[in-house]
């Protein structure tokens, strides 16, 4: 999939209704609550919360992750799902990668696993020649986009990240997922400015990202709960496909949930790493 199988991510944001009534504290609540704690949000500038989400992230330690990406070029639209988990302070990840169906219905590879780490995507179940009980790895910052599009998934944090980059944002009320009570923000981001702005895990890839898109604004809609931690965040990205020789847009969607819970990453040693060709796909 590096570098070859790009995707797209579709809108799967899950939004109710506006809430009526917002309860804080677990202690009741009522109508005019629920408009201070908007008015509240409204006057605390937005771009501010969001260029602190990241760091909200790692103060919750932890958290399961899905993503999905969708891309749409030459009339096919394609989609790539995945889901696992992350440890923000350590900047390390697994997510269980899942191509689409192949034509007709055919049913598609193994799920690839993917390992996230600072400076670098590690892939087993590669296929493309690639022993299966081998990982392919990848220096992200060597991507010209970072890692935000070339494993099928964006590196959660990653895409934390880039809302460091927050250029003009807007409040949009209150709404739910999956039963959480959450802000809905939406904005735009500078990926020049969010590399500027990262953790040393990011910067480089960021930078590249920043350098390798059609254009460094990320338009988003970020959806944080009362703790400021990112519950969904949606972001499209507008890359230069070498193959297609044209820009690709591409829409990434990352929900995270179950905050705090035990993740254990082992990175591969360097004999499990593959170090032979890659077959073109």
């Amino acid at each position: 999939m590096a570098g070859r199988q790009r995707t797209r991510a579709g809108g799967t944001a899950v939004v109710a209704g506006f809430l009526a009534c917002v309860c804080l504290g677990g202690t009741g609540c009522s109508g005019r609550g629920a408009a201070v704690e908007d008015a509240r949000a409204r006057a605390g500038a937005p771009v501010q919360v969001l260029r602190g989400a990241a760091d909200r992230l790692r103060d919750a330690g932890s958290s399961r992750a899905r993503t999905s990406m969708e891309m749409a070029t030459g009339g096919t639209r394609v989609t790539i799902r995945g889901e696992g988990e992350y440890d923000y302070g350590r900047q390390l990840g697994r997510l269980r990668v899942r191509l689409p169906q192949g034509p007709a219905g055919a049913r598609g590879q193994r799920p690839i696993t993917e390992l996230l780490a600072p400076g670098a995507l590690f892939m087993k179940n590669r296929g493309a020649g690639v022993p299966a009980d081998k990982w392919v790895r990848v220096d992200t910052a060597t991507l010209s986009d970072g890692n935000l599009v070339t494993g099928g998934a964006t590196d959660p944090f990653a895409a934390a990240e880039v809302l460091r980059g927050t250029r003009t944002a807007a409040y949009l009320g209150r709404t739910e997922i999956a039963g959480t009570a959450v802000r809905h923000y939406r904005g735009t981001a500078d990926l020049a400015v969010a590399a500027r702005r990262a953790s040393d895990g990011n910067r480089w890839a960021l930078d590249a990202a920043a350098k390798g898109f059609a254009t460094v604004e990320v338009p988003f809609d970020a959806y944080l709960d009362d703790r400021g931690r990112i519950r969904e965040l949606r972001e499209s990205y507008v890359f230069v496909n070498g193959r297609h020789r044209g820009a690709v847009a591409v829409s990434s969607t990352t929900v995270l949930h179950d905050f705090g819970i035990p993740v254990r990453v082992r990175l591969p040693g360097d004999g499990d790493i593959y170090a032979g060709e890659i077959a073109e796909e």
